[in-house]
């Protein structure tokens, strides 16, 4: 990507150059949605949304096969909020995570594992208030930015606050950026007309459309200091929920993103300076047929080997009882100490610690700590599946 030197096509908005400073810059304002001309849907692009609205279709009936859906999206939305942290930068890893909401975490820098559990809990707010029945708004994207920056690298980047300042992606300032997102003045207007959009003003599209529209539109706003990436990730999903195309917030792009970086970098930047939204959407569509099957896959996997360890379990004979409650307590939290277990299930610390050496022999669970005392237990063959592509990414952002 490089700073266009001629206007961008109408389409997707204009440039303007900005000679305040030592040094000019272009920075770009996107026209409101929805694209204008209208979306040319070839049958590629046809098709490619059918195929995704089918994917999202199945997705959804296996999240109401799973007996208790949120055992699987305590972990699953961990997973995605490693991978969007990633992208971003960090070298947190699922176990990390994990470990640190046990509150044991040593030598796992901290900065970066705060990062990523800010992510979770600005997640879980935005879920909440939408089933709430608050809207899609300026107001929401501000609050759920504030617990995304609380107490991480970015609490001195004005949590909660749309930008005052001048912000640009990639270079050292402005002139040498790889692209500059609307000066400060313009940013209240852009993000109002993008309210107006997620609410249906001037049209109702479809919803897939509508997430991959919106999510490209607040990339180019970039309305806040840091956090901008994160937090237009989950404005899929969280479209999604609130039009009703997921019962179940099972769906995030961080993975396809992050092993298609450059095409998905390039591909906005595209849509910036040539108006090339159909490729886009296109790009994004492959994304939601290919993440929407994973995730079912996984869902369908977890629930065969739970299926299956439950079923050996059975032939502990008099010690399946106890060790049946801590394999399903292993379900809901992966990672787990005694302690913790025998409070959970209130029986007896020596009960505790019978069954999860039974579930050991049976190379269901590992402890990974070392230790004699405060040991920490991990689901193993749930967490495998789950690490699939969560592998740090050398630092890069």
């Amino acid at each position: 990507m490089s700073q266009p030197t001629t206007p961008s096509n109408p389409r997707a908005g204009r440039w303007e150059q900005q000679r305040s400073g030592p040094e000019p810059f272009s920075c770009f304002i996107p026209a409101p949605l929805p694209p204008d001309p209208p979306l040319d849907y070839d049958a590629e692009l046809h098709d490619l949304q059918e195929r995704a609205n089918r994917a999202l279709g199945r997705l959804d009936g296996v999240a109401a096969l799973l007996p208790n859906p949120d055992l699987f999206l305590y972990t699953y939305v961990r997973k995605e909020a490693v991978l969007s942290s990633q992208i971003e930068g960090t070298q947190s890893s699922l176990s990390d995570l994990l470990l640190f909401e046990n509150e044991e975490a040593p030598g796992i820098p901290d900065a970066d594992v705060r990062e990523v559990s800010n992510y979770v809990a600005a997640m879980q707010h935005g879920l909440n208030r939408l089933r709430g029945g608050f809207p899609l708004s300026i107001r929401l994207f501000k609050e759920i930015h504030a617990r995304l920056l609380k107490g991480s690298r970015g609490a001195d980047k004005e949590p909660g606050e749309i930008r005052r300042s001048q912000n640009w992606v990639g270079g050292s300032r402005p002139g040498n950026a790889l692209y500059v997102p609307p000066p400060p003045h313009e940013v209240l207007a852009c993000l109002g007309a993008l309210e107006k959009f997620l609410h249906n003003d001037p049209v109702k599209m479809p919803v897939l459309i509508k997430a991959g529209l919106a999510h490209a539109q607040f990339e180019s706003i970039h309305p806040f200091l840091d956090g901008n990436g994160r937090l237009g990730r989950l404005l899929i999903t969280f479209i999604f929920c609130a039009e009703g195309a997921l019962v179940h917030p099972l769906l995030y792009l961080s993975l396809y993103f992050k092993q298609h970086r450059a095409a998905y970098y390039d591909l906005l930047q595209r849509v910036r300076t040539h108006g090339e939204w159909e490729r886009w959407l296109k790009f994004y569509l492959a994304g939601i047929e290919e993440v929407s099957t994973g995730a079912a896959d996984t869902a369908k996997k977890l629930l065969a080997l739970f299926d299956r360890h439950r079923q050996q379990i059975q032939h502990l004979g008099k010690a399946a009882a106890s060790a049946l409650r801590v394999h399903d307590l292993l379900r809901e939290r992966v990672v787990l100490s005694l302690a913790v277990a025998a409070k959970e299930l209130n029986v007896s610390f020596p009960t505790v610690n019978k069954a999860m050496l039974n579930l050991e022999k049976l190379g269901f669970v590992k402890e990974f700590t070392g230790r004699q005392r405060n040991r920490l237990f991990s689901y193993e063959p749930y967490l495998k599946i789950l690490r699939q592509g969560t592998e740090p990414l050398d630092g890069s952002r």
